[in-house]
């Protein structure tokens, strides 16, 4: 695990949630190639193996903007990259970097981050009172439908954005961006046609369609200068294993989730 504490305030944060992405799933991908832009910053190029700490958005988002991203998936207590501090917390160690607020978008907001929200699915649409309670924790929150489930360029449109915020906002004040990627989730078979019907297989060609998205963003996190990267699933999906579909349900689908965190540093100045 990284340290957390000594990068908060000269390391922009980026958290991605590739959401209902199966740990099994991005294995395969990246075994078969097809993540290579992932897996060049992937540490050991290997996806953690993690428990989600919720099994469906709306839990563990909340659970994670409060400090509680997967949980490693072997017996111990694993320390926290983030907490928010509250007593007798047993995950919380020097690496830590502690809060007094109740969640870490407030706490980075505190530390003079600008914080930002790129939605993808439904609990980020901001559609309802129940829609709104995630982004409204940001300073600024986007979503439409171009960046939803239904848009087969979703990605590349949430990249897009997000690329013109940081471009905006001056790169001596720190960001923190959240993006919640949305091709993962159902319909995911829109990127393997003549797929009509979602599978790990149509989900697997959804995150290769992901991977092809991501660099402009990482660059422009680079040219802003290091940033500490959050790269994860929020929970996976059952397609009939068991006789299970769907999540929100207690199947190892479902709590196991790929993980990754690395330091991406700032882009080399060009020669004078």
């Amino acid at each position: 695990m990284l340290s957390a504490a000594p990068l908060i305030g000269t390391h922009d944060v980026l958290l991605i949630t590739l959401d209902t992405l199966r740990y099994d799933v991005a294995e395969s991908a990246l075994a078969r190639g097809r993540t290579p832009n992932l897996a060049r910053h992937l540490p050991g190029g290997r996806w953690e193996r993690r428990h989600a700490p919720g099994s469906f958005t709306y839990a563990s988002h909340t659970a994670i903007f409060a400090g509680f991203l997967p949980t490693p998936a072997w017996p111990g207590k694993h320390p926290r990259l983030f907490a928010a501090r509250f007593p007798g917390s047993e995950t919380t160690s020097e690496a830590t970097c502690v809060f007094d607020e109740p969640n870490i978008v407030a706490g980075l907001g505190a530390r003079g981050y600008r914080t930002i929200c790129i939605g993808g699915v439904g609990f980020f649409n901001k559609q309802s009172p129940l829609g709104s309670v995630l982004p409204d924790l940001f300073h600024e929150s986007y979503w439409s439908e171009e960046l939803g489930v239904t848009s087969p360029d979703s990605t590349e449109r949430q990249v897009a954005l997000a690329c013109e915020r940081l471009a905006a906002i001056d790169s001596s004040h720190r960001v923190f961006l959240f993006l919640n990627v949305s091709a993962l989730h159902q319909p995911n078979c829109i990127y393997a046609p003549p797929a009509t019907e979602d599978s790990p297989a149509t989900q697997e060609a959804a995150l290769a369609y992901v991977d092809r998205s991501l660099p402009p963003l990482l660059a422009a996190l680079a040219r802003r200068g290091p940033a500490l990267c959050l790269v994860m699933s929020d929970h996976g999906t059952a397609y009939g294993e068991d006789g299970y579909y769907g999540h929100r349900l207690a199947h190892d689908v479902v709590w196991t989730v790929p993980y990754a965190e690395f330091v991406l540093p700032a882009a080399a100045e060009g020669p004078p």
